[in-house]
């Protein structure tokens, strides 16, 4: 479980989050969707200690920003970043290592498998693609066994195959009891997916919407009704 009370943050006199407080619960897919500048990477950024904030972040029921906290969370960034000089398989021993996670051979190559990344796993970091970037990261996120994930725009940059294997993925991780939260300006993408949204505009929620609450109607339609924008 992911909560955030009162989280604020300014760049010099511009506020970015205004005062946001929301919980995301185990075993859900909770999206914090609005358009760009509406605060959304800001709040992910904060989640993973990247910046500085007021407020309190919890995961699950420890402060963010300690050890054990960081220990059930994983991170998938919207612009993905490697070691030039480590290649896609290092990568993910690396990070399996730095969680105290050994003997898992079997699981990077079923990984790899998933994501289509075989073929470059002895590629170097600075020789990969922003796509393949991505699957490395995503890949390098689910070895850790997190009981909380955040993806900042997860999909942008991966072909249909690799969205539609992430999907699935996001599913079996909330069939399993994980906390999943996608920040995206991307409706399209987490249609068949989501549980709760969360619609940021201007660094603040304009409204939080659970999916049981309308059955009926599509995401796309939900969000301008919401917003009050026209569309064609």
């Amino acid at each position: 479980m992911l909560q955030i009370q009162s989280l604020h943050k300014k760049y010099n006199q511009v506020v970015a989050v205004d005062h946001v407080s929301f919980n995301a619960y185990d075993g859900e897919v909770t999206v914090i969707l609005g358009p760009n500048g509406a605060g959304k990477s800001t709040i992910i950024k904060s989640v993973a200690g990247l910046l500085r904030y007021e407020g309190e972040i919890f995961i699950n029921g420890k402060k963010a920003s300690e050890i054990e906290a960081k220990k059930e969370f994983s991170y998938v960034p919207e612009i993905p970043a490697m070691y030039p000089l480590l290649t896609v398989r290092e990568h993910l021993i690396f990070t399996s290592r730095a969680y105290g996670i050994t003997d898992n051979d079997d699981e990077i190559d079923a990984l790899m498998q998933r994501f289509e990344l075989q073929d470059k796993q002895e590629k170097y970091g600075d020789e990969l693609s922003k796509g393949m970037m991505q699957k490395v990261s995503i890949c390098s996120a689910l070895l850790t066994h997190p009981n909380v994930i955040v993806l900042d725009e997860p999909m942008v940059g991966l072909d249909p195959k690799a969205i539609k294997e992430l999907k699935r993925v996001m599913k079996e991780l909330k069939e399993s009891g994980v906390t999943v939260i996608i920040s995206t300006h991307m409706i399209e993408m987490v249609e068949d997916v989501w549980d709760k949204v969360i619609v940021m505009e201007t660094g603040k929620i304009r409204a939080e919407i659970a999916k049981n609450d309308y059955p009926d109607e599509d995401l796309e339609t939900l969000f301008f009704k919401i917003t009050g924008e026209t569309y064609e």
